[in-house]
C-alpha cells in the first residue's frame, strides 16, 4: 500500500518535520525556463503509449529510434534529438504495423466509433469520425478541422484504390502515429504557461511515463486542469495510482543507466554465474527495491543505500550467497549483518554495469558514485595521457596497489584520486557482484575516505554515502531536470535549492519531491516565444 502521509503532513509548500509548522521555504522562486519546444518520446514512452491506446497485445518492432544521452540522461537528450532517416523508417514501419493490428476485426470494435456503410468502399464520414476521435488521444490534443480533412482524404483515397474501407483507414491511422504530433511532446504554451493539454501530457509522462488517462485528458480539454485545486487533486490521484511505479522506474532507469544492462557482456570463462537472464533479474531487483522503499514504505531515500532487505530470484541468490526465497520467481531476503553487502551499492545491476567484461573497475564505480549519486563533476582526462591502470603482476597483485602506482602520475592523480579511492571501497565485489575476500591470493583492503568520512568496508562506504550532504540535493536536482527535460541553468539555482530544502524537510521522501516538482509553478511554465511561434499547434 502506498503511503501518502507525507502529502498530508507536509503539503506542497513543505512543513517542518518536527513541529508541523510552515517551513521557512516560502513560495517557489519564479524562473524563466529555457526554450525546449519539443521532446521526442523515449522508447519506453512510445511503447507505453501504444499499450494504453490500443491494449497490451500490440506487437512492436524490437528497436526504434535511439535517443542520444545528454549528461547521462535520455530525458535531456529527448529535447534536442531529431529523428534520423533510419529512425523515420522504423517509426513508419511501427505505425503501419500497429494500424494493421488494431484494424483487425477482433480489435477494431474496441475503439471504432462507427461502422462504414460498405466495407468495400470509402466512407468519408465514418473515417473522419474515427480519425478525429482516436486522433485526439494519439496526439494528446484535439485535431484541427484541416488536419482531420487531410487524414480523411488520405484514408478514402487509399480505400478507393484498395477497395476496402479498413485497409484504407490504415493509412490515416498510420499517419497519426507517424506524425510529430505523436512522436514529440510539445511544450510551447501561451502567455508564459503551458496549454492545458501540454500540461496534462507533461504530468502524465513525468508521473506515469505514458499518455494522460481519460480523466486527466478531459479536464485539460475543459480548461480546468490548471486551476490550482484541480491540479493538486489530479497530482494526488495520479500518485496514488499503481502507474506511479512506471514513472519512478523510468526516472531511475535513466539516472542509473539500467537500460544498458540489456547490452552488458561478461566473459563466461571468468564469471561462471553469468547467464543471459542475469541482466533482467538484476534490473528487476533494483527497481523493485527502489519502489518498495520510496513508494510502498514512503521511507527516507537514504535507506536505499543502507538497507539489508532485497528482492532476488535464485540466480541473484546464488551470486549473493543467500538462500533463494523460492525456486521460481522473486522474493524478499534479508542480507546477513556480518557481510558487507548493503543497499544499492551491493546490487548486481550497479556492480556489474559499472565494471569491465573480465574484471571489476574502481574507476567506473567511483565515477558512478560521484556523478550519478552526488552530482560531482569529473573533468575529462588530458588527451595525451594514458589513463589505463597497470595490469596485475607479482609486485602489484591487488587493485589497490595498481591504483597507487597509477596515482604516482600527477596527470592521472587529479581525477583518479576522487574516483578510484571511492571505487576501491567496492573491490570486495567482482565484475558481476560476487563477494570475494582475496585478489590474486592477497587479502583485499576496501578501506577509504569519501570527502572526509573514512570507511573500512563496502558497508562503510554505503553508510558514508547515505550521510553525504550532497546526496539529497543531487537526487532533487536530477529529478527536476528529468521532469523538465533540460539541464538546469544558473537562473534556476534558487528554485533548485527550494526543492532540495523541501525534500530534506520532508525526511528525504521521494514521493514528496515528485509532488513538489509537479505542483511547482515552474513545471507548468512555458518559455516566452514570439506571437507567431506561440500560435502554432494546439
Amino acid at each position: 500500500m502506498r503511503l501518502l502521509i507525507c502529502f498530508l503532513i507536509f503539503g506542497c509548500s513543505g512543513l517542518d518535520e518536527d513541529t508541523g509548522e510552515a517551513s521557512p521555504r516560502g513560495s517557489a522562486p519564479s524562473v524563466e525556463l529555457p526554450v525546449n519546444g519539443l521532446a521526442l518520446l523515449t522508447e519506453s514512452q512510445y511503447r507505453n503509449s501504444i499499450r494504453d491506446l490500443f491494449g497490451s497485445g500490440i506487437a512492436l518492432p524490437a528497436r526504434l529510434e535511439r535517443i542520444q544521452d545528454i549528461d547521462g540522461f535520455q530525458a535531456l537528450g529527448a529535447s534536442v534529438t531529431a529523428v534520423s532517416p533510419v529512425g523515420a523508417e522504423r517509426f513508419e514501419s511501427a505505425a503501419f504495423q500497429v494500424a494493421e493490428q488494431v484494424l483487425e476485426e477482433s480489435m477494431r470494435a474496441e475503439w471504432m466509433p462507427c461502422i462504414p456503410s460498405d466495407e468495400l468502399f470509402s466512407d468519408a464520414s465514418c473515417a473522419a469520425e474515427a480519425l478525429e476521435q482516436i486522433g485526439a488521444r494519439i496526439w494528446r490534443r484535439p485535431l484541427l478541422s484541416e488536419e482531420v480533412e487531410t487524414l480523411t482524404a488520405l484514408s478514402t483515397e487509399a480505400a478507393d484504390v484498395l477497395e476496402n474501407f479498413y485497409e484504407g483507414l490504415q493509412f490515416g491511422l498510420a499517419g497519426l502515429l507517424m506524425s510529430p504530433n505523436f512522436l514529440y511532446r510539445p511544450e510551447i504554451g501561451a502567455d508564459g504557461s503551458l496549454r492545458e493539454t501540454e500540461l496534462a501530457s507533461k504530468l502524465s509522462f513525468f508521473l506515469w511515463n505514458t499518455i494522460p488517462d481519460d480523466e486527466l485528458f478531459d479536464l485539460a480539454i475543459k480548461g480546468e486542469l490548471s486551476e490550482p485545486s484541480v491540479l493538486a487533486e489530479q497530482v494526488d490521484r495520479m500518485m496514488a495510482d499503481p502507474r506511479l511505479t512506471e514513472g519512478l522506474n523510468a526516472f531511475f532507469t535513466d539516472l542509473f543507466d539500467l537500460n544498458l544492462l540489456d547490452q552488458m557482456s561478461k566473459d563466461p570463462l571468468v564469471y561462471k554465474h553469468m547467464n543471459s537472464a542475469l541482466p533482467a533479474a538484476a534490473r528487476e531487483e533494483t527497481l523493485h527495491v527502489i519502489a518498495d522503499i520510496v513508494l510502498d514504505q514512503d521511507a527516507d531515500y537514504r535507506t536505499l543505500f543502507t538497507t539489508r532487505r532485497t528482492w532476488v530470484d535464485r540466480r541473484l541468490a546464488a551470486i549473493y550467497d543467500v538462500q533463494a526465497p523460492s525456486m521460481d520467481g522473486f522474493g524478499w531476503v534479508e542480507l546477513a549483518s556480518e557481510k558487507g553487502r548493503r543497499g544499492l551499492l551491493g546490487h548486481a545491476s550497479i556492480l556489474s554495469l559499472y565494471a569491465h567484461a573480465v574484471s571489476s573497475s574502481v574507476t567506473l564505480r567511483g565515477i558512478f558514485v560521484r556523478e550519478r549519486i552526488l552530482c560531482h563533476d569529473i573533468p575529462p582526462p588530458p588527451a595525451d595521457v594514458n589513463t589505463s591502470i597497470p595490469e596485475a603482476s607479482e609486485s602489484l597483485p591487488t587493485m589497490r596497489e595498481r591504483v597507487a602506482r597509477h596515482l604516482e602520475d600527477p596527470n592521472c592523480a587529479s581525477c583518479h584520486e576522487i574516483t578510484d579511492l571511492v571505487g576501491l571501497g567496492l573491490e570486495n565485489f567482482d565484475g558481476i557482484a560476487r563477494w570475494r575476500t582475496r585478489e590474486n591470493d592477497v587479502v583485499i583492503d576496501a578501506s577509504g575516505e569519501l570527502d572526509g568520512d573514512t570507511f573500512q568496508t563496502a558497508w562503510g562506504l554505503s553508510r558514508a554515502l547515505a550521510n553525504h550532504p550532497d546526496l539529497g540535493p543531487c537526487l532533487s536536482d536530477n529529478l527536476y531536470a528529468y521532469a523538465n527535460h533540460h539541464k538546469p541553468e544558473w537562473a534556476e539555482r534558487d528554485l533548485l535549492r527550494w526543492h532540495s530544502d523541501g525534500f530534506r524537510q520532508s525526511g528525504n521522501r521521494v514521493a514528496f519531491l515528485m509532488r513538489d516538482i509537479a505542483l511547482s509553478p515552474s513545471f507548468r511554465a512555458a518559455p516566452k516565444l514570439s506571437e507567431e511561434e506561440g500560435d502554432s499547434g494546439q
